[in-house]
Protein backbone atom coordinates (compact mmCIF):
# COMPACT_ATOMS: atom_id res chain seq x y z
CA UNK A 1 0.00 0.00 0.00
CA UNK A 2 1.62 2.83 -1.18
CA UNK A 3 1.63 6.79 0.34
CA UNK A 4 0.27 9.54 -1.49
CA UNK A 5 2.74 12.43 -2.25
CA UNK A 6 1.76 16.04 -3.48
CA UNK A 7 4.14 18.59 -4.01
CA UNK A 8 3.33 21.89 -4.08
CA UNK A 9 5.00 25.07 -4.71
CA UNK A 10 3.72 28.61 -5.06
CA UNK A 11 3.20 28.72 -8.31
CA UNK A 12 1.38 25.08 -9.21
CA UNK A 13 0.91 21.68 -7.84
CA UNK A 14 4.63 19.82 -9.30
CA UNK A 15 3.37 16.06 -8.40
CA UNK A 16 1.34 13.85 -6.97
CA UNK A 17 1.53 9.91 -7.34
CA UNK A 18 1.56 7.24 -4.80
CA UNK A 19 5.25 6.28 -3.89
CA UNK A 20 6.28 3.26 -1.45
CA UNK A 21 8.37 5.73 0.54
CA UNK A 22 9.62 9.58 0.52
CA UNK A 23 12.37 11.05 2.21
CA UNK A 24 12.43 14.62 2.87
CA UNK A 25 14.65 16.93 3.97
CA UNK A 26 13.58 18.43 7.68
CA UNK A 27 15.06 20.62 9.81
CA UNK A 28 16.13 17.92 12.43
CA UNK A 29 17.40 15.34 9.66
CA UNK A 30 15.85 13.81 6.94
CA UNK A 31 12.44 12.03 7.92
CA UNK A 32 11.36 8.71 5.84
CA UNK A 33 7.90 8.17 5.43
CA UNK A 34 6.18 5.07 4.75
CA UNK A 35 2.31 4.64 4.81
CA UNK A 36 1.06 4.26 8.69
CA UNK A 37 3.33 7.09 9.65
CA UNK A 38 2.70 9.00 13.12
CA UNK A 39 1.01 12.57 12.21
CA UNK A 40 2.81 15.28 12.17
CA UNK A 41 4.07 18.64 11.00
CA UNK A 42 7.75 19.65 9.98
CA UNK A 43 10.02 22.22 8.84
CA UNK A 44 12.23 21.59 5.54
CA UNK A 45 15.36 22.90 4.63
CA UNK A 46 17.19 23.38 1.78
CA UNK A 47 17.86 19.84 0.68
CA UNK A 48 16.54 17.11 -2.04
CA UNK A 49 13.33 15.13 -1.66
CA UNK A 50 13.86 11.71 -2.54
CA UNK A 51 11.01 9.32 -4.08
CA UNK A 52 11.25 5.55 -3.79
CA UNK A 53 9.18 2.89 -5.80
CA UNK A 54 10.53 -0.93 -3.74
CA UNK A 55 14.39 -0.22 -2.77
CA UNK A 56 14.88 1.92 -5.90
CA UNK A 57 14.69 5.98 -5.91
CA UNK A 58 12.82 7.04 -9.02
CA UNK A 59 12.91 10.82 -8.88
CA UNK A 60 14.80 13.89 -6.69
CA UNK A 61 13.70 17.16 -6.76
CA UNK A 62 15.57 19.76 -5.03
CA UNK A 63 13.57 22.11 -2.46
CA UNK A 64 14.77 25.08 -1.26
CA UNK A 65 12.45 25.30 2.15
CA UNK A 66 9.03 25.03 3.29
CA UNK A 67 6.76 22.51 5.11
CA UNK A 68 5.95 18.82 5.03
CA UNK A 69 2.50 17.60 6.66
CA UNK A 70 2.32 13.75 7.02
CA UNK A 71 -0.68 11.77 8.34
CA UNK A 72 -0.59 7.84 7.80
CA UNK A 73 -2.02 7.37 4.36
CA UNK A 74 -0.39 11.44 2.50
CA UNK A 75 2.53 13.68 2.50
CA UNK A 76 2.15 17.22 1.58
CA UNK A 77 4.99 19.25 0.55
CA UNK A 78 4.57 23.15 0.34
CA UNK A 79 7.58 24.15 -1.17
CA UNK A 80 8.90 27.25 -1.04
CA UNK A 81 10.93 26.54 -4.17
CA UNK A 82 10.99 22.57 -5.94
CA UNK A 83 13.47 21.61 -8.62
CA UNK A 84 13.99 18.23 -10.47
CA UNK A 85 17.82 17.91 -9.39
CA UNK A 86 18.61 17.28 -13.12
CA UNK A 87 17.32 20.74 -13.90
CA UNK A 88 19.46 22.70 -10.79
CA UNK A 89 22.13 24.62 -11.78
CA UNK A 90 25.47 24.69 -9.83
CA UNK A 91 26.19 28.27 -11.06
CA UNK A 92 23.08 29.32 -9.26
CA UNK A 93 23.94 27.83 -6.76
CA UNK A 94 27.04 29.30 -6.07
CA UNK A 95 25.81 32.66 -7.21
CA UNK A 96 23.02 32.10 -4.25
CA UNK A 97 25.88 31.05 -2.00
CA UNK A 98 27.67 33.97 -2.09
CA UNK A 99 24.79 36.52 -2.10
CA UNK A 100 23.77 34.70 1.43
CA UNK A 101 27.27 34.70 3.12
CA UNK A 102 27.50 38.40 2.35
CA UNK A 103 23.94 39.39 3.74
CA UNK A 104 24.89 37.13 6.77
CA UNK A 105 28.36 38.99 7.33
CA UNK A 106 26.60 42.03 7.26
CA UNK A 107 23.79 41.38 9.70
CA UNK A 108 23.89 43.11 13.33
CA UNK A 109 24.97 39.92 15.37
CA UNK A 110 22.79 41.09 17.72
CA UNK A 111 19.76 40.46 15.60
CA UNK A 112 19.60 36.31 15.82
CA UNK A 113 16.09 35.81 13.90
CA UNK A 114 17.81 37.90 10.98
CA UNK A 115 20.76 35.32 11.29
CA UNK A 116 19.11 32.74 11.74
CA UNK A 117 16.96 33.01 8.35
CA UNK A 118 20.26 34.05 6.71
CA UNK A 119 21.72 30.99 7.74
CA UNK A 120 19.13 29.00 6.25
CA UNK A 121 19.42 30.70 2.86
CA UNK A 122 23.47 29.98 3.28
CA UNK A 123 22.44 26.04 4.20
CA UNK A 124 19.94 25.92 1.50
CA UNK A 125 22.86 27.24 -1.55
CA UNK A 126 24.88 24.67 -0.32
CA UNK A 127 22.33 22.15 -0.44
CA UNK A 128 21.74 22.97 -4.33
CA UNK A 129 25.13 22.96 -5.11
CA UNK A 130 25.26 19.48 -3.52
CA UNK A 131 22.64 18.44 -5.48
CA UNK A 132 23.76 20.20 -8.93
CA UNK A 133 27.06 17.66 -8.24
CA UNK A 134 24.84 14.89 -7.55
CA UNK A 135 22.67 15.19 -11.19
Amino acid sequence: MPVDLEIVSPEKLLLSRPVDMVVVPASEGELGVLPGHSPMIVLLRGGTIRLYEGNRVTDQLFVSGGFAEVTPERVTVLANEATPVEAVSRAEGQRRLAAAEAEYAAINKLDVAALDAAMDRVQSARAMIEAAQAA
